[in-house]
C-alpha cells in the first residue's frame, strides 16, 4: 500500500520560511516523479513544483518560482519543499504527489496523494 506522509506544515508570517517533507512508503521511490500541489480554500487545486525520478529536473509553477525549492533524498524516500518569502496567497492545504510519469506539471497522471499538510501565511 502506497503511502506518502506530509509534515512541516503550521503557521508562519509573510516572508517567513517553511519547509514541507514527504515520506513515501510502498512504492519503488527512484521511479517515481514527486511533486507538490496546493488548494486554497474556494480555489482549484493547482500545481506547485516536481522533481524527476533522479533529481536532475526540477518544475515550478510561475507563483511560487525563486522562491520555492524542491528536492529528494532517495536514502531517505522523502521529498521536500523549501519555502522562502512566504506571502499571504500561498496559504493552502499542500499535497504530495506520487507519478509514474516522466514529467509532471498538472493533476492528470498523479497516482497517488497524500492527506495534506495545511500552510497558513499571515500578513
Amino acid at each position: 500500500q502506497v503511502q506518502l506522509v506530509e509534515s512541516g506544515g503550521g503557521p508562519v508570517q509573510a516572508g517567513g520560511s517553511l519547509r514541507l517533507s514527504c515520506e513515501a512508503s510502498g512504492l519503488t521511490f527512484s521511479r517515481a516523479t514527486m511533486g507538490w500541489f496546493r488548494q486554497a480554500p474556494g480555489k482549484e487545486r493547482e500545481f506547485v513544483s516536481s522533481i524527476s525520478r533522479s533529481g536532475g529536473s526540477t518544475y515550478y509553477a510561475d507563483s511560487v518560482k525563486g522562491r520555492f525549492t524542491i528536492s529528494r533524498d532517495s536514502a531517505k524516500n522523502t521529498v521536500y519543499l523549501q519555502m522562502n518569502s512566504l506571502k499571504p496567497e500561498d496559504t493552502a492545504v499542500y499535497y504530495c504527489v506520487a507519478s509514474s510519469s516522466m514529467v509532471v506539471t498538472t493533476s492528470t497522471y498523479i497516482e497517488y496523494w497524500g492527506q495534506g499538510t495545511q500552510v497558513t501565511v499571515s500578513s
